[in-house]
């Protein structure tokens, strides 16, 4: 019986350390600015999948589609931290723009964007009386470059990738890298990285 209870509480403690807020998913306070430079503040909420931003006014929804966003600005209740986000026309298929929402983890002459998707990622847990694999969500990031003439480069996350967006000064980024033993896919060490570069 004391080992049925064990168990049981395992699954529930699992399960709810599995269970999290999404930054996509909760109302933030924040302000839009549309294509049209009006400026809405309220309660907002994002989501980068279908280019949506909600708005709150009034106790009204408000729905904007990336075409309608210049610029979104948010404090994220679930980071504890300040996010921008720019609508930016982007190469969906050749020869044809659409804008898109992108963050903007660092903005100067090589500017660093991410876009965000939740995702399903599978996990195995095991442990003395009780062991299995869980699907749980994530979130998954995507990384580009926005150079100084409006072009914007997909980052795959490779070193070799880098430094070919960082062409300018690879040999000094390169170094760099090596010296601090930074990853280029992970977004704290690439916006270091990309805050070198632009210092040179």
């Amino acid at each position: 019986m004391r080992k049925s209870f064990f168990v049981i509480f395992l699954c529930l403690f699992t399960l709810q350390g599995f269970s999290q807020d999404f930054s996509s998913e909760v109302w933030h306070d924040g302000y839009l600015v549309t294509s049209d430079q009006d400026t809405l503040s309220g309660l907002l909420k994002y989501d980068m999948e279908a280019n949506v931003v909600q708005v709150i006014q009034n106790q009204v929804v408000k729905t904007y589609s990336s075409h309608k966003i210049f610029y979104v600005e948010i404090y994220d209740k679930i980071l504890s931290s300040y996010r921008q986000f720019y609508s930016i026309p982007y190469d969906v298929n050749y020869n044809y723009k659409i804008p898109i929402l992108f963050e903007v983890l660092y903005e100067g002459p090589l500017s660093l964007l991410s876009r965000e998707q939740i995702v399903q990622e599978s996990t195995n847990t095991s442990s003395a009386y009780w062991g299995g694999s869980f699907v749980r969500d994530v979130v998954a990031y995507t990384f580009y470059f926005l150079d100084k003439e409006g072009n914007i480069d997909l980052f795959t996350g490779k070193r070799a990738d880098l430094l070919e967006i960082m062409y300018k000064h690879s040999r000094e980024v390169r170094e760099y890298v090596k010296d601090n033993h930074l990853k280029t896919d992970e977004v704290r060490d690439l916006i270091r990285i990309t805050a070198f570069y632009n210092s040179l």
